[in-house]
């Protein structure tokens, strides 16, 4: 076996019997039986260096001159493209083999996807790229416009946390739809380490989407947003309750969150639970508890309370 660091060493059984009771108790079955990963035909796990290399190449090919190669030349740009492509390929083709070896580690006993299935599915995803780029310059225009702090839309890419988790999410979200095994999931999850915002990869999202600030935002897998929406930081919109099997296992594959319809807008702290329909139009004010439907248009707001202080009125 190779390791990413030197091989370890035997133990000074003289020296280290503390050591050596630990490693003991660690290598007994029922201390490991539920934690270990068993990998068929020793196929390594996905490679989240490799996945973060293909993420950062997938950003130069969207956003040409603002990742990668910052100086690009219309007149050399086929070539620039072409090198990243082939790399995307080659890799994404690799870390979605290893997905679904991984997978079905866990839950069968032969991998269901060989090489020639993963190639395909690298290249169905390749074939999407222009849609992918289309809905991402959509969002930048969203986020320009709505935010009045935006002096130009390059600074939307380069800055906002909103940009950067739609980038994820939304080359996720088709990699999810081509029924690709954990690298989608591994994906959003590096967006949402890096900037806060949780969104599940199967979650749907219209055009022209921002989330401005970010911080603290969940967006479930079966969530439906429509185009021109706008959330707030700390906004949920999340399931109302998880029903079981008979077995007490939960239900998988329901529809279990909220639809927002178009040009919803979503204000701070605000939780929208459950398969609720956000009429078109609608706004929900901040730190709102939302379990059933809102019709089209309206404002749903706290109730305010006046109360008298002396020479002070507060609201």
């Amino acid at each position: 076996m190779k390791y990413p660091f030197p091989a370890p060493r035997p133990l000074d059984k003289t020296r280290m019997p503390e050591l050596e009771r630990v490693v003991e108790a660690l290598c007994m079955p029922e201390s490991y039986e539920s934690v270990i990963h068993h990998s068929l035909h020793d196929t390594p796990m996905p490679s989240l260096k490799d996945l973060e290399e293909l993420m950062s190449r997938l950003k130069a090919v969207i956003f040409p001159g603002f990742y990668g190669t910052s100086r690009i030349r219309l007149d050399s740009m086929r070539y620039h493209m072409a090198a990243n492509l082939d790399f995307i390929y080659r890799n994404l083709a690799e870390q979605i083999r290893r997905g679904s070896c991984f997978t079905c580690a866990e839950l069968a006993a032969e991998c269901a996807l060989d090489e020639d299935a993963s190639n395909e599915l690298a290249l169905k995803f390749l074939e999407a790229l222009p849609r992918i780029r289309k809905l991402l310059a959509a969002d930048v225009k969203a986020a320009y416009e709505s935010d009045p702090a935006a002096k130009t839309p390059g600074e939307t890419i380069f800055c906002y946390p909103s940009i950067t988790a739609l980038i994820h999410q939304r080359i996720a979200h088709v990699l999810y739809k081509l029924d690709v095994p954990l690298i989608p999931r591994i994906l959003t999850e590096m967006a949402h380490s890096a900037t806060g915002i949780d969104i599940h990869p199967g979650a749907t999202i219209g055009e022209e989407f921002f989330i401005d600030h970010g911080t603290g935002v969940v967006i479930g897998e079966t969530c439906i947003i429509g185009k021109g929406c706008r959330l707030y930081q700390g906004v949920t919109l999340g399931a109302l309750s998880f029903p079981k099997e008979e077995d007490g296992s939960l239900v998988k594959g329901r529809d279990r969150h909220p639809i927002l319809e178009d040009h919803v807008t979503v204000y701070a702290g605000a939780t929208i639970l459950g398969r609720v329909v956000i009429g078109k139009g609608a706004v929900v004010g901040g730190n709102v508890w939302v379990t059933h439907d809102v019709p089209p248009g309206a404002r749903l707001v706290q109730q305010h309370y006046a109360y008298h202080d002396k020479s002070v009125n507060r609201l």
